[in-house]
């Protein structure tokens, strides 16, 4: 089946109304990762901006920095893969209607 070229730029309008929701959308997607049993937990938004950072007292030795360095890390990283996952299915709420307009194999 072809793809019509009119029925694509007709389209096209909405799809880029879609991208600018998405992005508009960022920064109210969020997810929390931890690390540490969660003793250490970060908080980022759709943009990867930080939001909140929570670390447990007990955690905190002044000794040992480079443990709690290692877990804010790791609480980050854990909320960087949440973050994608949900930027990934939120993204395919909007790539809905583009979906409806690609051939079919």
């Amino acid at each position: 089946m072809d793809m019509n070229p009119f029925e694509l730029m007709k389209n096209m309008k909405g799809i880029q109304e879609n991208v600018q929701k998405m992005q508009a959308n960022l920064p109210y997607i969020l997810a929390t990762g931890s690390a540490g049993a969660g003793m250490v937990e970060v908080t980022i938004n759709g943009k990867f901006v930080i939001t909140e950072v929570k670390i447990s007292p007990e955690i905190v030795d002044p000794s040992d920095i480079s443990t709690l360095q290692v877990l804010v890390a790791s609480a980050f990283n854990d909320a960087s893969n949440k973050i994608q996952e949900k930027i990934k299915s939120e993204s395919l709420k909007y790539a809905g209607a583009f979906g409806s307009m690609m051939p079919q194999v």
